[in-house]
């Protein structure tokens, strides 16, 4: 995401070894605004970038410092363009990156990282995963880029910049840091084949329904697919001479109408084969929640209670915030707000886009993770009074990002980040310490507990490809650990394609979960035991939640439902 001194270019959700580096002191950031967290920055130089960071973070900073120095490398060949020395600000968490003074503005939880115009310093938290990271690093130098050669070219580069859409800028970004083929991306652009909405280029300057950044890799993708990589560039610079219009007319050689109209019938020709024997979203099952005029534009993370009668979720039904809601399973009727950033005090937010919060064994209490004096706390609630009648504030864990409930009630597994490094803990209701059952740089995300409380799973990116010092990860996996702790056991029916969400059956036999292995997001059951995998749904844009690693499904612990 890019930020400019006069106006945001756009709002939105998201998302090889080097020479010597030196450590160095480094200013404090922060004097102008209230936070809850003093951090003593430091500096990581590497041999174009300066590297604001302090010391609980310092062995991420350092392999963050590894991927942008790569980055360089190979933006600088694709812009044909160098620059001497740019500053990036890295913070531990999404909790710590909030708090942060260096950008101007409030910072909420969907944005990953910001670069600044003028200054073309960048600013982000670690994810808690090492692709993350690396994606978001390689996402905002594209900007540092498109940045410097505006402001080094025609002397009203940066004001013209700012006047191209969002799709152009961010489209691009994501273009270069991740590659031609997303599932994500395919995801959204077989949604709009599906529904017949594919949007024209004029429609993607100015129609906000149109993600720019799902929206625009595709478009770029198919501009370098057509017409090699170089053009994706030469439309970028010639744009800040001439205008957009006009630098897809002078470099593409047709109008911008033309061009949409050719990607347009280009995405229908791929994809409309593809949907042929797959089930439309709609009829996928039985649905509970839709978005509509009254319900909002997003209903997500949803999580069912133990006997399969309620749903709680998150929705932007309430025109200023997203709230927890409580419906009945059935037939979605709303039964009740359960929390909102304005029913508590001392809540700042309700985090809900990689946790869908957790009920109790006996279906009477939520627990849900929630922004509170610059940290995740878990908060429990009576979910008849919708009383909040505990917080947990979980010492050395500076932020949590997924939460299961044990079925003895007395644990809850997490996931939880220190020093940009996220792992599994068990925390003890009663005496509200944690354990620590992981402890390295993989990626550690969505706990559950298994039926009979002894084993976690959860999804992991501990496969065959990554390997820290070059640098390179496996797709996220299937594992499990003891809830004592001890060697973490990995499945890998897809090795090559996301494993996410693991959800236990009632009898603890096997897993549920969303996998992309053929390129679209669906539910398959694992059997733990002979290691068979079967297929669930077959839908023809996807399962997926808020982003590509949010929680997509949930299963009751008693039915099966």
């Amino acid at each position: 995401m890019i930020r400019s001194l006069t106006r945001p270019v756009v709002l939105g959700l998201a998302l090889l070894a080097l020479g010597g580096v030196q450590s160095a002191s480094a200013q404090y950031f922060g004097r102008n605004k209230v936070q809850y967290d003093n951090f003593n920055f430091r500096v990581l130089k590497t041999p174009h970038f300066d590297i604001y960071y302090y010391p609980a973070e310092s062995l991420a900073t350092h392999d963050l410092g590894r991927m942008a120095e790569r980055w360089y490398t190979r933006h600088s060949e694709t812009f044909s363009h160098q620059f001497d020395r740019k500053s990036i600000v890295v913070y531990a968490d999404h909790s710590d990156f909030e708090q942060t003074n260096v950008v101007q503005g409030s910072l909420d939880q969907g944005e990953q990282g910001v670069t600044e115009g003028l200054r073309t310093r960048v600013t982000m938290p670690f994810q808690g995963s090492y692709f993350d990271n690396d994606h978001v690093i390689g996402h905002e130098l594209v900007h540092v880029f498109q940045y410097d050669i505006a402001e080094n070219g025609d002397v009203n580069g940066l004001a013209r910049m700012s006047t191209l859409p969002g799709w152009l800028i961010e489209g691009m970004a994501e273009y270069f840091s991740l590659g031609r083929n997303s599932p994500l991306t395919a995801m959204w652009m077989r949604d709009a084949v599906e529904r017949d909405s594919f949007p024209t280029i004029k429609q993607l300057n100015t129609d906000p329904r149109f993600f720019p950044y799902r929206y625009g890799q595709a478009l770029w993708a198919y501009v370098a697919g057509r017409w090699g990589e170089r053009a994706v560039v030469d439309v970028y610079r010639t744009s800040l001479r001439v205008g957009l219009d006009n630098a897809i007319t002078r470099v593409l050689g047709e109008t911008p109408d033309s061009l949409g109209k050719d990607w347009a019938d280009a995405n229908k020709a791929l994809y409309t084969s593809q949907l042929v024997g797959r089930t439309k979203p709609q009829d996928a099952g039985q649905p509970v929640l839709q978005t509509g005029r009254k319900s909002g534009d997003m209903n997500v993370s949803p999580v069912i209670s133990p006997d399969g009668k309620y749903v709680a979720f998150f929705s932007s039904r309430s025109l200023f915030s997203i709230d927890l809601y409580v419906a009945d399973a059935k037939t979605g009727r709303i039964i009740k707000k359960l929390a909102a950033p304005s029913s508590d005090p001392h809540f700042d937010a309700l985090t809900f886009i990689n946790s869908s919060g957790a009920w109790s064994p006996d279906g009477k209490q939520f627990a849900f993770i929630v922004d509170e004096n610059g940290k995740n706390d878990i908060a429990i609630l009576n979910v008849d009074d919708s009383k909040v009648t505990r917080r947990i504030s979980i010492a050395d864990v500076g932020a949590v990002t997924g939460i299961s409930w044990s079925p003895d009630g007395k644990r809850m597994a997490l996931s939880g980040m220190q020093g940009g490094i996220s792992d599994i803990y068990v925390l003890d209701l009663a005496t509200e310490k944690v354990r620590q059952l992981t402890n390295d740089r993989y990626a550690d995300f969505m706990p559950d507990f298994s039926p009979d409380g002894k084993t976690i799973a959860f999804s992991s990116d501990r496969g065959p490809k990554t390997n820290f010092q070059d640098l390179t990860y496996s797709p996220l996996q299937l594992a499990t650990i003891s809830v004592d702790g001890g060697p973490v056991t990995v499945y890998a029916p897809f090795p090559n394609a996301k494993e996410i969400n693991p959800q236990y059956t009632p009898d603890g036999k096997s897993l549920l979960f969303v996998s992309d292995q053929d390129g679209f997001s669906d539910v398959y059951r694992l059997n733990l035991g002979s290691g068979a995998v079967t297929r669930v749904t077959k839908v023809a844009t996807g399962v997926s939640g808020i982003t590509e690693e949010s929680p997509a499904i949930t299963v009751s612990p008693t039915t099966g439902r």
